[in-house]
């Protein structure tokens, strides 16, 4: 039985391609690689190829799960086989429960217009129809009235960016552009799951930055579950909350990006991801530290003296009574306020930059550590502080 918050699950899927009757060479294939044989030395028994060889995962409703692979590693065979137009030789595929691979025609057709959509590299889209018309058209297919399909498709037109070009033939669009009428299509259907084939990796690095940032918005305001297929190791982890790669139509390892990092399951993994932008993947919560020196407002100027010289610092953090940031302290603040020649909230400095974001990548917060002259405070949604970002951890994070 799925656990409840699961809405896709893979089962020990195969899939072999080969002659029209091969049930003997099939056999054969399905025992070599039980004892762990080769793609290459099934290939070379049998004559069958094995795109796909035991492969099991689960995704989580509004989870976006990333699928990576060398090319020829049996990614885009796993997704083609989640909406049935691979017919998987062996294995289940649940989707809320129900196992697709038995479905008949009809309930598969049932299954494409309503609950799975898919966006392909190349958009898959009709040259001879205006963008309008070519986000709408699932919903034409399902026999959805005129105004009510076209009113819902300028709504996904909008939430992708392309507001104002619902007219405007393909031919006029770029590249980036038609890939945001294939996501608009897709969504317009408001599908369960929507599979993404390789939907970014034709185009220029500065379009396809746009088009991730795109799809993690449309994903926190949707709550779309997404499988998503990518070569490009950093691809996946910035878009995946769990990334699994595959080698030779094998799953070698799924994991959060940074357990992946901490972790690799082996040689063949820590290889894969040797290259991986570290500060794209690592955010605020994993760099972030907790002052050593912290005081509260109510305190004073003797007790932020006396907690600097325990703990050998020349500043102190000032909170309020519910820990929420109000601002620094320095050294030579305090030792003023001593003297008498200010107040002790005349002494704190409370211009600290601050990051409110626990979860943003490190890359995010460069520039503004970079011209921080102190260390970044991290506060929550509710402006508690939950601790602070040196320069020297995030210049750490470019080198982990």
């Amino acid at each position: 039985m799925q656990e409840k918050d699961t809405v896709l699950e893979v089962k020990n899927l195969y899939k072999l391609f080969g002659p029209y009757d091969f049930l003997d060479e099939r056999k054969a294939a399905f025992k070599l690689l039980e004892l762990g044989a080769s793609r290459m030395d099934v290939m070379e028994t049998t004559g069958i190829m094995a795109a796909i060889s035991d492969v099991s995962f689960s995704v989580k409703r509004g989870e976006l799960f990333v699928l990576i692979g060398l090319s020829g590693s049996g990614k885009s065979t796993i997704v083609r086989c989640l909406n049935m137009l691979h017919k998987p030789t062996k294995g289940e595929i649940l989707i809320d429960g129900e196992d697709i691979t038995k479905y008949n025609e009809k309930q598969l057709q049932e299954l494409r217009r309503t609950k799975v959509s898919m966006v392909f590299q190349n958009g898959g889209l009709l040259s001879h129809r205006d963008v309008l018309g070519n986000v709408a058209y699932g919903l034409e297919v399902r026999g959805v009235g005129k105004e009510e399909r076209e009113n819902k498709a300028m709504e996904m037109i909008n939430m992708v960016g392309l507001t104002g070009y619902e007219h405007e033939k393909l031919s006029s669009l770029s590249g980036g552009m038609k890939q945001r009428v294939g996501i608009a299509r897709a969504l317009a259907n408001d599908p369960d799951i929507l599979l993404m084939d390789e939907a970014f990796s034709a185009l220029d690095p500065l379009v396809k930055n746009d088009l991730q940032f795109e799809l993690l918005r449309i994903q926190e305001r949707m709550g779309k579950t997404i499988v998503f297929i990518t070569h490009d190791i950093n691809e996946a982890f910035k878009l995946g909350n769990r990334v699994g790669i595959l080698r030779d139509g094998r799953m070698v390892q799924i994991d959060t990006p940074e357990q992946m990092l901490a972790n690799p399951a082996d040689d063949y993994v820590k290889k894969f991801i040797h290259n991986v932008n570290t500060s794209k993947v690592f955010c605020v919560r994993n760099i972030m530290s907790t002052p050593s020196c912290i005081v509260k407002d109510s305190d004073g100027a003797n007790t932020a003296l006396t907690s600097m010289r325990a703990n050998g610092v020349s500043s102190a953090y000032v909170v309020g009574d519910h820990m929420n940031f109000i601002g620094i302290v320095t050294l030579e603040g305090a030792l003023a306020v001593r003297d008498g020649k200010k107040t002790f909230s005349e002494a704190i400095i409370r211009d600290v930059l601050q990051v409110n974001d626990l979860d943003a990548p490190v890359a995010d917060i460069v520039p503004l550590a970079a011209n921080a002259a102190f260390p970044l405070a991290v506060v929550d949604e509710e402006k508690v502080f939950r601790g602070i970002i040196t320069k020297a951890s995030v210049l750490s994070s470019f080198v982990a």
